[in-house]
């Protein structure tokens, strides 16, 4: 009795050292790949998420319109820039169906120096991941499969969600 005591708590514990202690981030259970995901650069080019496959990938939804996307924008670009997730690429992905000037004014005012302008115009992406509101940041490892989200605004430069997500990287 006593080793399966002893056993479940360092099995919870070693868990528990696996996922931050943040609210807002949901762990899939059941890892889930998408195909032919599309979205545009700030030039109009199409990107397809697949071409980034072996890199560790951020989307983060936003809009201009919402203030939780400009309070945890400063932090997803220094995210950019941390040097322990040198295989993170980052898209922060308008769905707002803002112009591209008014997306850039957007960065603009908020300093945004290590990220670039995405956008999602048909709202296609946002379907296909079922968002239920922004922001919310889909991460996909380096298979190209979602492994967890982060529903609503967090600060990216929580040292605990950084350790965990460099575990990834």
């Amino acid at each position: 009795m006593r080793f399966l005591i002893i056993f479940i708590f360092l099995f919870s514990t070693a868990l528990a050292d696996e996922i931050p202690d943040i609210k807002n981030i949901i762990i899939s259970k059941d890892l889930k790949k998408y195909e032919n995901l599309r979205f545009l650069d700030d030039k109009s080019n199409e990107l397809k998420i697949s071409d980034f496959e072996g890199k560790l990938i951020l989307l983060n939804f936003w809009a201009t319109w919402c203030g939780p996307c400009k309070e945890e924008m400063p932090s997803l670009d220094l995210l950019q820039k941390n040097k322990n997730l040198d295989n993170l690429k980052i898209f922060p992905i308008n769905i707002g169906q803002d112009s591209f000037e008014k997306a850039n004014s957007f960065f603009n005012d908020l300093e945004v120096k290590n990220l670039n302008l995405y956008f999602d115009s048909s709202i296609t992406l946002a379907k296909k991941f079922s968002l239920r509101g922004i922001p919310t940041s889909i991460l996909i490892n380096k298979n190209g499969f979602e492994f967890a989200r982060i529903v609503g605004s967090i600060d990216f430069k929580d040292e605990e969600f950084i350790k965990w997500l460099s575990k990834y990287n």
